[in-house]
């Protein structure tokens, strides 16, 4: 689905389920980016003095490192939700996926989760959300809804019968 290179996995996982995936390289990304941020500020102010107290340089490190993490993260979670879609190499989720989702359907449980929402309202929020991560730099929008709605035949992946 829109170029996917690789094995599609689920066009709309949930917030917890990305999150679950992440790889080390996630975390590296991640930890990455909260570091950069502060050690810019910092090289800046050592190039180009600014005049800044300790103390204000250390309330913009700070504030540096705090927007370096959530920077790091959305970073993170679009790198995971790209495996999910396909978009990058995604053998080790395709494994967990097909694991997670099989001992689901053995134990009789709906593959993706049930929801208390009516049919609608799940449809409403998986068009809201399917794809948001592509944008996460503009506005982040995290699927937290469980719905039938991930572009992925479960019949055919995980064995999961239709009720009719």
């Amino acid at each position: 689905m829109f170029g996917a290179e690789y094995p599609v996995i689920d066009t709309d996982p949930t917030f917890s389920r990305v999150v679950r995936y992440f790889r080390t390289s996630d975390y590296a990304a991640w930890a990455g980016a909260t570091a950069t941020m502060p050690a810019l500020l910092y090289a800046w102010e050592r190039v180009d003095y600014s005049g800044a107290t300790q103390r204000q340089l250390r309330s913009g490190l700070k504030i540096n490192g705090l927007l370096g993490f959530c920077a790091g993260f959305l970073l993170a979670y679009q790198n995971s939700s790209m495996r999910f879609w396909g978009w990058k190499e995604n053998a080790e989720e395709i494994v967990k996926d097909k694991k997670e989702m099989s001992e689901r359907v053995a134990k009789g449980l709906p593959v993706y989760g049930e929801s208390d929402l009516t049919p609608y309202m799940q449809g409403l929020a998986a068009r809201n959300s399917t794809y948001s991560a592509v944008f996460l730099g503009v506005m982040p929008w995290f699927n937290t809804v469980n719905h039938p709605f991930h572009g992925v035949d479960t019949e055919k992946a995980y064995g999961e019968k239709k009720s009719s």
